[in-house]
């Protein structure tokens, strides 16, 4: 027989990582795929690198580094974690927004309560569009040539 003592503490499990571990998730968009890992801040100092570079030499615009700090800023989490990125395929832009995109995951894996906030903010979500495949006889996917009467 469970006490309600012990049904309160047993009701909202958050992760803990252990010393050396890390959280591992998926974020894509367009063709960009970002492996993003997530480990609990070890030192002072927070790392944030980007296929091995720091995120900001990586994006160098504002725009690109708030895309890549959105999902941290929503649930007020931002210098907690050491995270570290594998972004490959697409451009740019599409490889922060996947980047985005496995963090929101990654969060949600460790604390299950912080879901509510990113799926509101539509964090969570796939952006699925993706560029139209050309067809034959055209010039782009929906373009034709000039047409001519004679």
């Amino acid at each position: 027989m469970v006490t309600t003592e012990q049904q309160t503490t047993e009701a909202a499990p958050v992760l803990k990582m252990e010393k050396g571990r890390y959280i591992e998730t998926v974020g894509r968009r367009k063709t960009a795929t970002a492996r993003v890992r997530i480990f609990e801040g070890v030192g002072a100092k927070r790392v944030f690198s980007v296929n091995d570079k720091d995120a900001v030499a990586y994006f160098p615009t504002e725009e690109m580094q708030q895309i890549i700090h959105e999902a941290l800023q929503k649930v007020k989490m931002a210098g907690r974690f050491d995270i570290s990125v594998h972004v490959s395929g697409g451009g740019i832009h599409a490889q922060a927004e996947a980047l985005r995109h496995g963090l929101s995951r990654a969060l949600v894996e460790y604390d299950s309560e912080l879901r509510s906030k990113l799926k509101k903010s539509k964090l969570l979500s796939r952006d699925q569009r993706m560029k139209e495949r050309k067809k034959f006889g055209l010039k782009k996917a929906r373009k034709a040539p000039q047409w001519s009467k004679r």
